[in-house]
């Protein structure tokens, strides 16, 4: 017997000659490499004669999958017509995204869509792109940073602290938080995220655990953010009870990390393997939710928010414990994900990407810009929407251009008339990379209302 498994070996094993021996190889050749060919051999026989015990095992449930219902790998054509969908503020939005949602309509598991205010092009759907679909989770329609999302903490401090302690509250920014691929806290919080079961039993996720530990509490680079600003409550009926009136607010931006990113590459890289779709439209391959692989991504999904939310939770606590003040609202929501929810009577998987979920009386938060206002909000049920908000003020420059036309001293020019402090940032996050917050909110007054707002005037960004 040689020391390296074959499909001949499955083959005396009792395995058919299909696609259950490709799927077994791979499998081993991932997860159980350092394993003796006979222990594997003895295991894979198990899975054989009763498949059915292993479904959804996170080590051998492919394999059982494979046996029991092989996946079908067929290519794709896009349908002829779109679903139905509804655009927000058209004529603010570059016609590449709407090109990217309509091709999105065509997708054979398509059910619905819209487009935010804030939209612009992306990879795979568009930034401020809402898809409902049928049994189905696009990988890409979620986005890299998983559960990529806000959150505000509001603190029954004078606002005149924003002034008289500015050089304390740039201090704690500037030591307290961590940003990029490589900072971390020095001082490791454990989470109750930590404990849960797909950290165990999903091989891959197993092993992004110690990474994810390491990086809890942590901020990525581009527009990630925790920034000190004014919230001002407008709205008497609020959720909080809060007097109208002007508090210290800590509003962070940040997602899920390496663990998200991970997630992504992976399950993306599935999907494109079992669903081939025309080139143009490749990264909207998907899984089909009923699969071993698409409930393994689903719970991964999952536990990549929570996680993200984890982070941010720590954020908050680490800063609130310096700050020496109780919270008297929290106010949070993902724009990065996926969520089960009834789209015309039927439960499907509603996609958001780079948007608010704004279901009735809901609460979120969609940031301007360094040097224009957030807004906390209350979703209105829009059906057409699907129960969705813009997330923020969208992109009117990329990241290139901005780095072509713009210069430091120009953003220096305008923080100073804003009176916002920055630490860190890159000329890529220049407050005139963005859309008017201002139209952007005019553009969707039939999807939320506005409780008040949060105005940023220190700023915390990668350097």
């Amino acid at each position: 017997m040689g020391k390296k498994l074959s499909g001949k070996d499955l083959i005396k094993l009792g395995f058919p000659k299909n696609n259950s021996i490709n799927v077994t190889l791979g499998h081993i050749n991932r997860y159980h490499k350092r394993i003796k060919k006979e222990q594997i051999l003895t295991e894979a026989k198990k899975v054989l004669l009763n498949p059915e015990n292993y479904k959804g095992d996170g080590v051998w449930g492919k394999v059982a999958e494979s046996l029991l219902s092989p996946v079908e790998v067929k290519r794709h054509a896009l349908k002829t017509t779109r679903s139905p969908f509804a655009i927000y503020g058209e004529n603010e939005i570059d016609d590449q995204a709407k090109y990217q949602l309509y091709d999105a309509l065509k997708l054979p598991v398509a059910v619905a869509g819209a487009l935010m205010p804030d939209a612009h092009t992306g990879y795979g759907l568009p930034i401020g792109g809402v898809l409902a679909t049928q049994d189905a989770v696009i990988p890409y329609g979620v986005g890299v940073d998983i559960g990529c999302r806000m959150c505000l903490t509001i603190y029954p401090i004078p606002v005149s602290f924003l002034k008289g302690k500015k050089h304390q509250l740039e201090n704690i920014l500037a030591e307290h938080t961590k940003f990029g691929m490589y900072e971390t806290h020095k001082i490791k919080h454990d989470h109750e995220v930590f404990e849960r079961g797909e950290f165990t039993t999903i091989p891959f996720v197993k092993r992004l655990k110690d990474k994810a530990y390491k990086q809890l509490g942590t901020s990525g680079g581009g527009n990630h953010f925790v920034e000190f600003g004014e919230v001002t409550i407008t709205d008497v009926d609020n959720a909080w009870d809060l007097p109208v009136g002007s508090y210290i607010g800590l509003l962070s931006h940040s997602g899920s990390r390496g663990l998200g990113a991970n997630i992504a590459k992976h399950y993306t890289y599935l999907a494109t393997k079992q669903c081939p779709l025309p080139k143009h439209v490749q990264q909207l391959a998907w899984l089909d939710i009923n699969t071993h692989d698409g409930q393994e991504y689903w719970l991964a999904m999952n536990l990549a928010g929570d996680y993200a939310k984890a982070c941010h939770d720590d954020i908050h606590r680490r800063i609130g414990k310096l700050l020496g003040s109780r919270p008297v609202a929290k106010i949070e929501n993902h724009h990065n994900f996926a969520w089960k929810q009834e789209v015309n009577g039927e439960e499907c998987i509603v996609h958001r990407k780079g948007a608010t979920p704004a279901a009735k009386g809901e609460l979120g938060i969609i940031p301007g810009s360094m040097t224009a206002p957030g807004f906390i909000v209350r979703g209105l049920g829009n059906e057409a929407s699907l129960q969705s908000a813009s997330h923020g003020a969208g992109r009117v420059l990329s990241r290139r251009k901005c780095k072509e036309t713009l210069t430091r001293s120009e953003v220096k020019k305008e923080l100073k008339a804003h009176e916002v402090t920055l630490i860190g940032g890159g000329i890529d996050e220049a407050p005139m990379a963005y859309k008017d917050i201002h139209k952007v909110m005019a553009n969707q007054q039939e999807l939320v209302e506005v409780l008040g707002t949060f105005t940023p005037k220190i700023v915390r960004m990668d350097t």
